[in-house]
């Protein structure tokens, strides 16, 4: 098999359905692929639905909602290609863009994680210039700061008519590598439970020496916001978890100097940010959005109460934090 294409999948089905369309129209005489299907346990009733469906396509049930990286490692398990194309369900798939990420990737094998242009529903391309969350710019307005004082050379960096170039990381959305690099780098993170996996799988490979490269020669529709849902305490949760990720990341690719000031800034910075909003939604109660920082306020409550408890930054619901739990 040439080509193990995995996505997974938390009752996401009306995107994931386009998404299995599209790749179910592909048919290619030169090269062999698989599609495996990991639902994080959605236990609504869907799962054989779909399963019957696309029968010729591979679907495993996990134990839980076991998170991003988790459900990519669990298919890649159980893959049989030499490259892994890890998708988003809210995508769809071309016969030409899979065709270009299995030959510039073969081509380049410097090239550790490849990924192509996307466009949204609304013809709108996403910017790809992506740059490692370093200590002058974690934070958004040092980053806004960065690239403006550095904007002449990241112009030359990203805007260059070249086939492909080099942001320092990637979404998670579309991320294609050989099984020579995923093993190398050993696979996803699973510190994470959603968000900053991919940064920190973009920078396993850059740290091993490898590059990170966007194909202008394909693109791949991803619809914008289309693999989460809209309702507030989800909304909270997801929101929450980014802020989780960001410690997560903190404390694995900072020295401890840096990671106590960074974890300082970080929490000081949205508990007074959320503190202010949660007292503003008591009376601006028929506002949704700060219904949702409240929500936000009383999970980082929570969480930082466990930090301190557990002495870990990780995600309660992350793989690696339950396996020590266990």
């Amino acid at each position: 098999m040439d080509i193990s294409i995995i996505i997974v999948n938390y009752r996401g089905w009306k995107a994931l359905d386009d998404c299995l369309e599209s790749i179910d129209a592909i048919i290619s005489k030169t090269f062999a692929f698989e599609a495996i299907i990991v639902d994080n346990f959605s236990n609504d009733g869907q799962f054989p639905v779909f399963k019957q469906k696309y029968s010729k396509f591979t679907f495993i049930e996990n134990s839980g909602n076991n998170g991003f990286s988790n459900g990519c490692n669990f298919g890649a398990s159980i893959a049989t290609g030499n490259h892994f194309l890890f998708l988003n369900p809210d995508t769809k798939l071309t016969l030409e863009a899979l065709e270009t990420l299995l030959e510039t990737a073969s081509s380049n094998p410097e090239i550790g994680i490849l990924s192509c242009v996307q466009i949204n529903e609304n013809a709108v391309f996403y910017k790809q210039n992506n740059l490692f969350p370093v200590l002058g710019r974690f934070f958004g307005i040092s980053r806004s700061l960065f690239r403006k004082l550095n904007k002449a050379k990241l112009e030359n960096r990203f805007n260059h008519n070249n086939d492909l170039f080099y942001p320092d990381w990637v979404t998670g959305a579309v991320i294609y590598m050989s099984r020579e690099w995923f093993n190398k780098i050993k696979g996803w993170n699973e510190d994470y439970w959603l968000y900053f996996e991919d940064v920190d799988l973009c920078k396993k490979v850059f740290d091993s020496g490898g590059k990170v490269a966007v194909t202008r020669k394909a693109t791949i529709f991803h619809q914008h916001g289309g693999a989460s849902r809209l309702n507030v305490k989800t909304k909270a949760l997801t929101k929450t978890e980014v802020i989780i990720s960001k410690h997560t990341y903190i404390s694995n690719q900072f020295p401890t100097g840096i990671q106590i000031y960074l974890h300082s800034l970080l929490i000081t910075g949205v508990l007074l940010e959320k503190t202010i909003l949660s007292i503003l939604s008591l009376f601006l109660f028929f506002i949704p959005k700060l219904k949702v920082n409240r929500l936000m306020f009383k999970n980082l409550f929570v969480y930082y109460f466990n930090v301190l408890q557990k002495q870990t930054w990780i995600s309660p619901r992350a793989m690696n934090y339950l396996k020590t739990k266990a």
